[in-house]
This record gives C-alpha cells, sequence and structure tokens, in this order.
C-alpha cells in the first residue's frame, strides 16, 4: 500500500511516529510524508521514506494561506495516489482531511488537540472551526483522540458519531526514554520543556521560579525550548529572569534526555489546547515526579500524591504551593513518586499500544 502521513513538523513525526513508520516500512508499504524539512528529515530520507515540502502556518489563520494548503494537499494526493491517508495536527487534520474527503480516499485522523484557539478565541472563530471539524472529519474512517476531553467536546458539538477511538496519546516509547536513578537532594531541580508563549504557562512558571528561590535559594529552575516567532518579547524576558539567577535557559534542544535525567521534577503549566503531553510522559517514563495544570492531556498522566501534583491552570500562586509541597518531601519519599510514574506509563501509555491500533485500522481499510 501507499501510505501518506501528514504533519507539520518533521521532529514531531521522528519523535511521536518513527515506530509506526518504521513498523509500516517493515510489512513493505511505500511511505510517504508530507511535511514543512526540519530537523529529523534526514532519517526519514535514509528509512525510506518519499518526502514533500509542505508550508504549514500552524499558528496562523490566514485564509488565502490555509487555501493554499488545501489546494497543495489536493495536488498532492493527486500525484501520489495514496490507499490511506495519516493526519495529525490540526491543519492537516482539517485540510487534510477535506482534501481526502473531496477525492475519496481513505484517511484516519489523530487529534494531538484541538488547540487554545477552539478554546478562546471569537465566537466567530469557534463557530469557524467547528464548521470545519464536521466537513473533515465526516468521512473519516477513524478519528483517534488522546483524551476525553476532546472527544466529548467533539461529541458534544455533533462534530462526530461513532467512528473514533480513545488512544494513550502517542504514548511513549519506554526502551528509548528508559528509567535513570532518581537525582541528588543537594540541588532540587525543577525543569519546563516547550515553546516559551503564554499559552504554555511561561509566565507562570517564570514567577514560580522568582519567588521559590527567594525562600529556597537552592533550587534550580531550568527551561528547555524555542521562543515562539509571534511572542518575541520573551526572548527580553526570559534573559532577564536567567540574568538574575532565577533560571537557566538552554534554548531548543533535540535531545531532551540528558536534561531530564538531572532533574527531580518537571513542571507543564500549559493553560489548555494539549492532546496528551508527550513531555510528562517521557519524563514520567524516565521516572520523575510532575506537576502540571489540571487540564486534559495532563491530568491523565498524574495520580495526585503519588507520582505528581496538579494545580489550577493560569493560577501563580496554586503552582507555587505545589512546588512547595514538593521541596518539602523527604527524599525517599520524592524517589518512590519517581518510581510510580515510571510505574504508570508502564501500564498504562506504552506506545506499542499505539502502533498496534493504527495497524489494525490500516489492515481493515487494505481488507
Amino acid at each position: 500500500m501507499k501510505i501518506l502521513l501528514l504533519g507539520n513538523d518533521s521532529t514531531y513525526i521522528y519523535n511521536f511516529r518513527k515506530e509506526i513508520i518504521l513498523r509500516l516500512l517493515e510489512e513493505g508499504h511505500e511511505i510517504h510524508i508530507s511535511t514543512p524539512i526540519g530537523n529529523r528529515i534526514n532519517e526519514l530520507i535514509k528509512w525510506g521514506c518519499r518526502v514533500t515540502e509542505t508550508q504549514v502556518d500552524r499558528r496562523g489563520t490566514n485564509p488565502v494561506k490555509d487555501l493554499k494548503l488545501l489546494l497543495h494537499y489536493i495536488r498532492l494526493l493527486n500525484k501520489i495516489k495514496p490507499d490511506v491517508v495519516l493526519a495529525y495536527t490540526i491543519k492537516p487534520n482539517l485540510y487534510g482531511g477535506i482534501a481526502c474527503r473531496l477525492l475519496r480516499i481513505p484517511y484516519i485522523n489523530n487529534i494531538t488537540g484541538l488547540g487554545s484557539g477552539f478554546l478562546k478565541k471569537s465566537v466567530l472563530f469557534r463557530n469557524l472551526l467547528t464548521f470545519l471539524y464536521k466537513v473533515s472529519l465526516k468521512r473519516s474512517f477513524c478519528i483517534f483522540f488522546q483524551n476525553k476531553s476532546d472527544l466529548n467536546a467533539l461529541l458534544e458539538k455533533k462534530i462526530i458519531k461513532n467512528n473514533y477511538e480513545l488512544l494513550p496519546g502517542s504514548g511513549v516509547n519506554l526502551s528509548e526514554f528508559a528509567y535513570k536513578p532518581f537525582p541528588s537532594d543537594r540541588t532540587p531541580t525543577f525543569l519546563y520543556i516547550g515553546r516559551i508563549m503564554k499559552d504554555k504557562g511561561i509566565d507562570e512558571y517564570l514567577e514560580a521560579a522568582r519567588i521559590i528561590k527567594t525562600k529556597y535559594p537552592e533550587a534550580r529552575f531550568n527551561i528547555i525550548g524555542y521562543v515562539e516567532k509571534t511572542q518575541s518579547h520573551y526572548s527580553e524576558i526570559i534573559k532577564r529572569y536567567e540574568d538574575e539567577g532565577f533560571i537557566s535557559y538552554y534554548g531548543y534542544q533535540s535531545n531532551v534526555k540528558p536534561f531530564i535525567e538531572e532533574t527531580q521534577c518537571v513542571i507543564q503549566p500549559s493553560h489548555g489546547g494539549e492532546g496528551m503531553s508527550n513531555v510528562l510522559l517521557e519524563s514520567a517514563a524516565m521516572g520523575r515526579v510532575l506537576i502540571a495544570s489540571d487540564i486534559p492531556g495532563c491530568r491523565e498522566t498524574i495520580n495526585e500524591n503519588e507520582n505528581g501534583f496538579l494545580f489550577e491552570p493560569q493560577n501563580t500562586s496554586s503552582l507555587i504551593l505545589k512546588i512547595e509541597k514538593f521541596l518539602e518531601l523527604t527524599y525517599e519519599e520524592k524517589r518512590r513518586m519517581g518510581k510510580n510514574s515510571r510505574s504508570k506509563v508502564e501500564r498504562e501509555f506504552d506506545r506499542n499500544i499505539v502502533v498496534d491500533a493504527y495497524l489494525k485500522k490500516i489492515k481493515q481499510i487494505c481488507c
């Protein structure tokens, strides 16, 4: 079979879909990938994937650019003539889904989060997005959801009916993200991994770091991620906090494992719109304690007081309380919570669950 993957980032496809791609290649399928060219693209090509560069304006709302993306997908589908299309992330789901529907090509969607726009934009924008989801998902062979909240949201709006399944996010590769011994308690270390932007909760993390450091000067607050180009003012803010000694900023890192390994606790203060947090899953797999906003896509990874803590979204005071609660634990209690994180992902979030679900659906299309 010819199988086409639609995505908005080559690193995302490599990091979270490589197991599916490798299994499909092993079975002899011809794999095509449509994505912006970026990191990890060479690895995908070396495996035998055929890559088409596709510009996707991930956060933009320009209708002309979106129409161009739709037309690009239609031309691409006519050229490749895939037997099945696998779509990931918002715009490939929307416009790839519409293109597949128009050309009567079987497609499988993965809702990796409805996005902050679905939650917070104007009524007009939400209505437009609802319409696009209805049109794009109506003929989907299967819609995979990463959390129940997104699933229920589309059910309530009658966007979907019965062609859906719930997956444990993207899952986590338990061998690649192996358990690591819990770090020393001499320097309690916290870590933020993600794009530097308001909706990801960077403001709450920075303010919490400033306040906690005045009370617990031995604590360290690290940040990994690039500044979102539409919110470039954070570059100056990050630099100021670093100059004042509240945080350490390491920019974008292609390999986050060494940073997670030296961290006791990973914090994800996102405001919403997550599918299932890969940051939390990978950190839990390595045996680290989690602190996260009590939102869909984060809360599923945490059993309160067992492997981490949840706090009220966009509430810095609530975040600080949970950080202090963690700091006041004994070393053995922290270490035990880290082990509980590993046990939880082993039980619930093994990536093989996701791979098997995709293979099953593809075989149903094939047969």
